[in-house]
C-alpha cells in the first residue's frame, strides 16, 4: 500500500498556520471516515439484527463499498489499492447477497465487534481529544494575551510571575495535548484501514465457514485472495505498532528538550546569543492597529519573510499576506507605553509604518537584525547566510566597542587596525566615499580614539555651576535643567526666523577639521556602523528650533531645553547625499575651560527633510550675518551722533564763556570812571579799594581766557 499520511509532531511546539491547516485537513478526513463509518456499521448491524434482511442488508453493504471511490477523502484520493480492494469485496458481497445468512454469534464476533471498537473507542477518542485540545489552546491564548497586556509603567513582580506560570502551564498543556491528538490522528490513518478491512474480512470467512461453499468462485481463487489481504492488514498493523513507537519517542524527546521553551521570556537574557546573520524568519508577533484618532489596538498574527517582503498571516488563513516591503527600509526598537520588546519597520519612502511586538528581547533583536539583512538584499546572493556573517564581521572589525554605554563619554570609535577596511564594508548610510575623502586620510577628518556619544548630555556639569554663582551673587533661583532663563527667551521672541522640525539623535563626535565637505559623510558613515554593530536602536527625539540667534533642542514632552548652539558656532551644515532624512552640522564647541575649543560634529534623523533644515540653518546664519552688520551700523550711528552732541556741548560752554566775558568786560568799564564824577542822577559813584582790587582781578582773568 501507498505511505500513509501524517502530521508532523515536530511542529506542534511552533503552531504554525501551515499546521493548523493541515490539521484541518485531517479533522476534516477523521469527519468523513466518522460518517462513512457510521453508515458501514449501520449496514452491518441489518446484517446482524435480521437474517430476513440479510440480502438487502449486503446489497446495500456492496454498494456503500462500490460508493468508497465517491467519498471525499482528502487524504485519501490516490489510494488505487484501496479502491480496488474494495471493488472485489464488494462484488463479492453482492453474490452472496442471496445466499443465507450467517449465524448472528459468528456474524458479532467477526464482522460486528472490530467495527465497533473502532467506532466507540477510536473515534470517540478522537473526538474526546479534539475537544481538549481545543480547550487547552484556547486557555494558552488567553495566558500570552495576559501577559502582553502586562503594564510596563506598573511593574509588579508579583502579576508578573503569575503571568510567566500561566503561560508556562498553558503553553505545556497545549503543547502535551497537541502532541497525543496529532498521534491518535496518525493512528486513526492506520486504523481505518483495518477497521475496514478486518471486518470484511470476518465476515467473508463466516460466509465460507457456514455455508462451505465448494464453488469454483468460493474457494482457491478468493482463498488466496484473503490471504493477501490478511498479509496485507498485518503489515499495516506492524506498520502502524512501528510508527506509534516512533511518534511516542517523539513525543519523549520534545517534551524534555522544549521544556525550557515554554516560558515567554528568555530564562538569562544576560548569555543569550543571538543570531544576527539570520535572513529569513518566522513566528507569532502582535501587530498595532489604529481604531480611531488616538485610540488602538493589538492582534496576534503569524509573521514570515519571503524574499524582500514581511508577510502575515491569520491562524484560520490558508496563505498569508503581504504586509510591507523590507527592501531599503529601516528597522528599530522602539519603546511602546503599554507593550515591551517592540520593534518599527519604516518603508523606504517613509510612508508605512509598522508597529510590532515580540515575545522576548532575544526574538526582538533577531527580527531587527534579520529585517536590517533584508534591507541590504543580502538575500539574493547564493550563500546569504555566509554573507551577512562576513558583513557582520567586517563590522564588527571596522568598530570597537568602549566598555559601557552608561557614562558621559561612553561610545564606540572605529579602531584602526579595520579602518583599511573601511569602504568595503556595508553600512546603513549607503554611500561610498568621495574621491577627496579617498584621497585625504581618515585621520585628517577625525581624531584617533575619538569616543561617540549616542545619547543627548546637557553639558550642566559646568554651565549650571556658572549660572549657580550668578544667581547667588543675584538672589535669583537657577534653572535645573540647564536653560538660559529669560534672555534665551526673549532672543527666541525677538527673532525673525522660527522653524521647528522633528529630529532623532544619533550621535556626536569630535572631529580635526570643519572645512573638508566630507567630514559629515564619514562621521555619518561611523556612528550608523557603531550603532547596527553594538544594537543601539533607541534614538532620543527631540524638537529641533532653528532661529536667526541659535539652534535648540527641545524636550517634547517637557518642553526643557537640551542642549543650545549659538547660530555663530555653525561651521557646516549638510545633509546626506542619497538618504535625505540624515543630515549632520559642525560647531565650534568651547574647550571646558582649558582655554581652548573643539570641533564636533552632530548627527540627526528626520522625517524627509534633511535638506529643508540645512536650508533653514543656511537661512539663519545669512540673517544672523546682516543683523549683525546692522547693530554694527546703528553703533556707529550712534557714536556719530554722539560726537555731534559732545561738539555742540563745547560750542554751548565756548558761547557761555563769551557772555561772561562780556558781562565783565562791562563790569570793569564801569569800575575804570573817576570816582569823583557825578553819576547820571546827580550822585557821586565811590569805590572802596577792594572792589577795585576785584575789577583789576576780574579784568586780568578775563584778558587771560581771551587770550587763550
Amino acid at each position: 500500500m501507498p505511505g500513509i499520511e501524517k502530521l508532523p509532531i515536530e511542529e506542534t511546539l511552533e503552531d504554525s498556520p501551515q499546521t493548523r491547516s493541515l490539521l484541518g485537513v485531517f479533522e476534516e478526513d477523521t469527519a468523513a471516515m466518522s460518517n462513512y463509518c457510521t453508515q458501514l456499521y449501520r449496514a452491518m448491524q441489518r446484517i446482524y439484527d435480521a437474517q430476513n434482511e440479510l440480502s438487502a442488508a449486503t446489497h446495500l453493504t456492496s454498494r456503500l463499498l462500490k460508493e468508497y471511490d465517491k467519498q471525499r477523502f482528502p487524504l485519501g484520493r490516490d489510494d488505487e489499492v484501496m479502491s480496488s480492494t474494495l471493488q472485489q469485496f464488494a462484488k463479492v458481497i453482492d453474490e452472496l447477497s442471496s445466499c443465507h445468512a450467517v449465524l448472528s454469534t459468528q456474524l458479532a464476533d467477526a464482522m460486528m465487534f472490530p467495527i465497533t471498537q473502532f467506532k466507540e473507542r477510536d473515534l470517540k477518542e478522537i473526538l474526546t481529544l479534539k475537544e481538549v485540545f481545543q480547550i487547552s489552546s484556547d486557555d494558552h491564548d488567553v495566558a500570552v494575551n495576559r501577559f502582553s497586556r502586562l503594564s510596563k509603567k506598573r511593574d509588579n513582580d508579583k502579576l508578573r510571575a503569575e503571568a510567566v506560570e500561566d503561560v508556562y502551564t498553558s503553553r505545556k498543556k497545549q503543547h502535551q495535548t497537541m502532541m497525543h491528538y496529532f498521534c491518535s490522528l496518525n493512528t486513526l490513518q492506520y486504523k481505518k484501514k483495518t477497521a475496514l478491512l478486518e471486518p470484511l474480512l470476518g465476515y467473508m470467512q463466516a460466509q465460507i465457514s457456514f455455508f462451505k461453499l465448494g464453488s469454483e468462485n468460493l474457494t482457491q481463487q478468493w482463498e488466496d485472495f484473503l490471504g493477501t489481504i490478511g498479509t496485507s492488514v498485518q503489515n499495516v498493523r506492524r506498520e502502524m505498532e512501528q510508527e506509534v513507537g516512533q511518534m511516542q519517542e517523539t513525543i519523549q524527546e520534545m517534551e524534555t528538550s522544549c521544556d525550557q521553551l515554554y516560558a515567554p521570556c528568555d530564562p538569562d537574557p544576560a548569555h543569550t546569543l543571538v543570531c544576527r546573520n539570520l535572513t529569513r524568519k518566522q513566528g507569532y508577533m502582535y501587530i498595532r492597529n489604529k481604531t480611531g484618532l488616538v485610540s488602538s489596538s493589538w492582534e496576534r498574527q503569524y509573521f514570515f519573510t519571503q524574499g524582500g517582503n514581511l508577510m502575515q498571516q491569520g491562524r484560520g488563513e490558508v496563505a498569508g499576506g503581504l504586509l510591507t516591503d523590507l527592501d531599503n527600509s529601516s528597522v528599530m526598537a522602539v519603546d511602546c507605553d503599554d507593550r515591551r520588546f517592540c520593534l518599527q519597520v519604516t518603508s523606504f519612502d517613509g510612508k508605512k509604518v509598522v508597529t510590532l511586538q515580540s515575545e522576548s528581547r532575544q526574538d526582538c533583536e533577531e527580527w531587527i537584525a534579520t529585517i536590517n539583512n533584508i534591507s541590504k538584499r543580502i538575500y539574493l546572493s547564493e550563500n546569504a547566510e555566509e554573507l551577512a556573517a562576513r558583513v557582520n564581521q567586517s563590522a564588527l572589525e571596522a568598530v570597537t566597542p568602549s566598555p559601557s554605554f552608561q557614562q558621559r563619554h561612553e561610545s564606540m570609535r572605529p579602531s584602526s587596525k579595520g579602518r583599511a577596511g573601511r569602504a568595503s564594508s556595508i553600512s546603513s548610510v549607503g554611500s561610498e566615499p568621495s574621491p577627496a575623502l579617498s584621497a585625504l586620510s581618515l585621520d585628517a577628518l577625525v581624531a584617533p580614539e575619538t569616543p561617540i556619544q549616542f545619547d543627548i548630555i546637557s553639558p550642566v556639569s559646568e554651565e549650571n555651576s556658572g549660572q549657580s554663582k550668578t544667581a547667588a551673587q543675584s538672589g535669583r533661583r537657577s534653572n535645573p535643567f540647564g536653560e538660559s532663563g529669560d534672555g534665551a527667551s526673549e532672543d527666541s521672541e525677538d527673532s525673525i526666523l522660527h522653524q521647528l522640525f522633528i529630529v532623532r539623535f544619533l550621535g556626536s563626535m569630535e572631529v580635526k577639521t570643519a572645512e573638508s565637505p566630507d567630514v559629515i559623510p564619514e562621521t555619518m558613515r561611523q556612528i550608523l556602523a557603531a550603532r547596527a554593530i553594538h544594537n543601539i536602536f533607541r534614538m532620543t527625539e527631540s524638537h529641533l528650533l532653528v532661529t536667526c540667534d541659535c539652534l535648540k533642542l527641545i524636550d517634547p514632552q517637557t518642553q526643557v531645553t537640551r542642549l543650545r548652539f549659538p547660530i555663530t558656532s555653525v561651521l557646516q551644515c549638510s545633509s546626506h547625499q542619497d538618504n535625505k532624512r540624515l543630515f549632520g552640522f559642525v560647531l565650534q564647541a568651547a574647550g571646558g575651560g582649558r582655554g581652548d575649543s573643539r570641533t564636533v560634529c552632530y548627527i540627526f534623523e528626520s522625517n524627509n527633510d534633511g535638506e529643508k533644515i540645512c536650508d533653514s540653518v543656511g537661512l539663519a546664519k545669512q540673517i544672523a550675518f546682516h543683523s549683525e552688520m546692522d547693530r554694527k551700523a546703528v553703533e556707529k550711528r550712534k557714536e556719530h551722533d554722539k560726537a555731534k552732541e559732545k561738539q555742540q556741548e563745547e560750542r554751548s560752554k565756548q558761547k557761555q564763556i563769551e557772555k561772561d566775558l562780556e558781562e565783565q568786560s562791562r563790569l570793569i568799564a564801569a569800575s575804570s570812571r573817576p570816582a569823583n564824577q557825578p553819576a547820571a542822577d546827580g550822585q557821586f559813584l565811590v569805590l572802596s579799594n577792594s572792589q577795585s582790587e576785584d575789577s583789576d582781578a576780574g579784568a586780568e582773568e578775563g584778558k587771560k581766557e581771551s587770550e587763550a
